[in-house]
């Protein structure tokens, strides 16, 4: 197995002794991978698709999905043609934690240089990368470099007690802090001393201001950049990383921590691609770059969608973006609408595909690098516990949803009314369809993935109006966030102008009038459109 000299590696690591410094090796060089979309960087560029592994597709009946499952489904994601229509059309794939672990989730790994036997091999995986470039999509893989399973070799030498070699790499007490976490106590007994593990016991954080540690985390996005191929690196609990004293999150040593690493992966690849899961304030997700991260999650903004799909209002997400456009220039964030730590988008709207809809509006006309959730696509619904929000992705309305041929490692999710890719591939107004042209208009038009964003005032409360504009061109997003109607939408702008003479809705072909330029600049009262559909969205292009 090509692995096995990096776990040797690894251990040799963690026999030296505590004082030791190891410098970085040599930059490798740099491994070229065809970009299919513009941009200075490609992640500015991309959308991304979240998967877990798990529940994606199985091909061996054992109820597991796994890693050729996935190579099977990436046509439904990118078929690598533009000129089709059946595909996705998303250009970049997260893969939750692949590493061998304790836990179902694998947030708690036991091995950084393999991938865990339910998932299948190392080749697989490099099979995986290599598929998955030939259609356009790039590959980050979850990281965790926080902590690690108090079953992996390193915490089972650790607990053992002094003069273990692994013991400082880990931290311990004699006597209990009794500092709390965000999931509570963050200390937490053993035979041999308290150790610290901010999330739970079975999850001990790594002692990542020892130099042991911080050789161990240069070898692991080497291996998985340089020998597996991927393109970067989703950091699970980025800002837990170091911890000072009752200090836990968001420490001067987190980010100090985090410059030099994003040095070592930035060394080994110019492109790898570092997108951290801050859950902080905006105004400490701000502090984490550009030498930090390349971006990290917004939350705020994923709220406020959800808040605007759910009750027609557009005040919440103008707020959110508006903040935003001042907090990262050029859109150097990521959104998403929900993730795999929080309920389901589609239960969390009551299961209403209008309000799915236009939240899928929100996410792929904004601003920021848009992260979609698996099965988000077809209205996937499911809440806490965390298993029934990673349920089985529903391919059809067969009994095993067409992910497994065996009995799924969790029941899928009663599907009644077609939330499943056979029943919305062919249905032009699906959840799905509507996906697929959103993200097909934003691959076209760079106006979509990078051009600024400016605030349209509306005389409704139910209407989202906006520009994203480039040099070349100009669009006016409308968003109809209510289900009624909307005629008298009157829209504002308070300078500048619309480019051109006329403007095209690109959805419907259908040509638009321009606005009565105001002596000053701007202009009032413009109706482009006589009347705005409920939950209805229209991108008009402007020349």
């Amino acid at each position: 197995m090509r692995g096995t000299p990096w776990r040797l590696a690894a251990a040799l690591l963690v026999l030296l002794a505590v004082g030791c410094k190891a410098e970085p090796p040599a930059p490798l060089r740099v491994r070229p991978v065809e970009a299919l979309l513009e941009g200075e960087a490609w992640w500015r560029d991309a959308v991304f698709y979240e998967v877990f592994v798990r529940s994606y597709r199985d091909t061996d009946g054992d109820g597991i999905g796994d890693l050729r499952g996935l190579i099977a489904r990436l046509d439904y994601l990118n078929d690598g043609d533009p000129a089709t229509t059946t595909d996705l059309g998303v250009t970049g794939l997260w893969l939750m934690p692949i590493h061998p672990a304790t836990s179902y989730h694998g947030y708690d790994v036991t091995d950084y240089f393999d991938v865990h036997p339910d998932y299948g091999t190392l080749d697989d995986m490099r099979a995986l990368v290599e598929e998955a470039h030939k259609r356009g999509i790039r590959v980050i893989v979850d990281l965790v470099l926080n902590h690690t399973s108090s079953e992996h070799p390193w915490f089972r030498s650790a607990v053992q007690g002094e003069g273990q070699p692994c013991r400082d790499c880990y931290l311990w007490s004699a006597t209990d802090p009794g500092v709390l976490g965000p999931m509570g106590a963050a200390w937490h007994p053993s035979p041999t001393g308290y150790y610290y593990g901010v999330f739970w016991s079975g999850m001990p954080d790594l002692n990542l201001a020892n130099p042991q540690i911080a050789a161990q985390m240069r070898l692991i996005p080497r291996f998985w950049l340089d020998e597996i191929g991927v393109d970067g690196f989703r950091l699970d609990a980025a800002r837990y990383l170091v911890e000072q004293g009752a200090d836990l999150d968001d420490t001067p040593a987190t980010h100090d921590w985090l410059k030099g690493f994003f040095a070592i992966n930035k060394g080994i690849e110019p492109e790898a691609y570092l997108v951290g899961e801050v859950t902080s304030p905006l105004a400490e997700i701000r502090e984490y770059g550009p030498d930090e991260l390349d971006m990290a999650f917004e939350f705020e903004t994923a709220r406020a969608i959800v808040s605007a799909a759910k009750t027609g209002l557009a005040g919440p997400v103008i707020v959110a973006q508006d903040m935003d456009r001042t907090a990262f220039p050029g859109g150097r964030y990521a959104t998403f609408i929900t993730n795999h730590d929080q309920n389901r988008a589609m239960s969390e709207l009551g299961g209403d595909q209008g309000r799915a809809k236009v939240a899928a509006s929100l996410l792929l006309t904004g601003p920021g690098v848009p992260f979609i959730y698996y099965g988000e696509e077809v209205g996937l619904q499911g809440v806490k516990p965390d298993e029934d929000i990673r349920l089985p992705m529903p391919w059809n309305a067969e009994p095993g949803v067409g992910f497994t041929s065996g009995t799924p490692w969790r029941a899928p999710y009663p599907d009644p009314g077609g939330a499943n890719v056979a029943a919305q591939t062919l249905a032009d107004d699906s959840l799905l369809s509507h996906y697929r042209r959103l993200i097909a208009l934003r691959n076209q038009h760079a106006a979509l993935r990078t051009g600024e964003w400016v605030r349209v005032r509306s005389a409704s409360q139910s209407i989202h109006a906006f520009l994203r504009r480039t040099d070349e061109e100009t669009l006016l997003v409308l968003i109809n966030l209510g289900a009624e109607p909307v005629a008298s939408y009157g829209l504002s702008l308070a300078e500048g102008k619309l480019p051109g003479r006329a403007g095209v809705e690109l959805f419907s072909g259908a040509t638009v009038g321009m606005p009565k330029a105001k002596r000053d600049g701007g202009f009032s009262g413009y109706l482009p459109l006589p009347e705005l559909a409920g939950y209805a969205t229209y991108i008009i292009q402007y020349r």
